[in-house]
């Protein structure tokens, strides 16, 4: 069975968002740029020896949905053992690829699809040969 590993959270402004989820939560930030090839800053929710997941801030792609209109700004991302297995699953039971998949080097491979709702989700497939 696949679990969440991982979410995103999407921001207009990066800075104002890290600010609120660290006053909220506690949250701290670590620069994850160099690594997606873009802004992103990895959320450490809390201790690695307690229960729970990390995820990352990025600045928002487009233009979120109007107030109460429902919104794709946190994705979940969900581990999987076999990348490619997992997107032909993803194909053949009518979800859309959104973002293809990508290396993030040495870390793991890493990609977005649609749900057959219109709902983002992402699957990453840890492999430090990844490039």
């Amino acid at each position: 069975m696949s679990r969440v590993v991982h979410f995103e959270i999407q921001a207009d402004d990066v800075e104002r968002a890290k600010a609120f989820y660290a006053a909220v939560f506690g949250w701290s930030f670590e620069d994850w740029s160099a690594v997606s090839g873009s802004t992103y800053w990895g959320i450490v929710t809390g201790p690695a020896d307690e229960m729970g997941i990390n995820g990352g801030l990025l600045p928002r792609p487009v233009a979120a949905p109007a107030p109460e209109q429902g919104t794709n700004g946190f994705v979940c991302t969900i581990g999987v053992g076999d990348y490619d297995a997992t997107e032909a699953a993803i194909l053949e039971a009518g979800g859309r690829v959104a973002m293809p998949k990508a290396a993030l080097p040495g870390m793991a491979w890493q990609g977005y699809y649609l749900d057959p709702e219109g709902n983002t989700f992402g699957i990453h497939q840890p492999d430090p040969d990844a490039a």
